[in-house]
């Protein structure tokens, strides 16, 4: 559960639920409602969580899969792997997704989150 996981990263970091909250800019009540199970955790949260502690795997704290802490985004299971002359621009991106369509595998989104914790949503060409 996503909230055993920020009370991990908050012990590994020792620190207080005040100045976590206060790393990451948002209310300190705000962490206390995670904790307590009173609110969960939004997008804007987890990207500040990850842009404040880059070692942070983003898969790790959604998830609970990968490891913590990461040594770099290089480990993260959500991480593109470009191979040879291959970039990771958005465009590209959707290229690889509509070439992955087969019978079981038919991407239909594809979400790219920017380091100022805005998103944005793509949607797969239908043929």
């Amino acid at each position: 559960m996503i909230v055993e996981r920020i009370k991990t990263l908050i012990d590994h970091y020792g620190l207080s639920v005040s100045s976590f909250a206060d790393s990451i800019g948002v209310q300190r009540s705000s962490i206390s409602h995670l904790i307590n199970g009173r609110n969960k955790p939004s997008l804007d949260f987890v990207m500040r969580v990850v842009q404040n502690y880059p070692d942070i795997n983003l898969y790790w704290l959604l998830y609970g899969k990968g490891s913590f802490p990461s040594s770099g985004h290089m480990n993260d299971p959500l991480a593109p792997t470009p191979k040879d002359g291959q970039n990771n621009s958005s465009e590209d991106m959707l290229k690889r997704a509509a070439s992955l369509k087969s019978e079981n595998k038919n991407p239909i989104r594809i979400a790219v989150f920017f380091s100022d914790g805005t998103f944005e949503s793509f949607e797969v060409k239908k043929d």
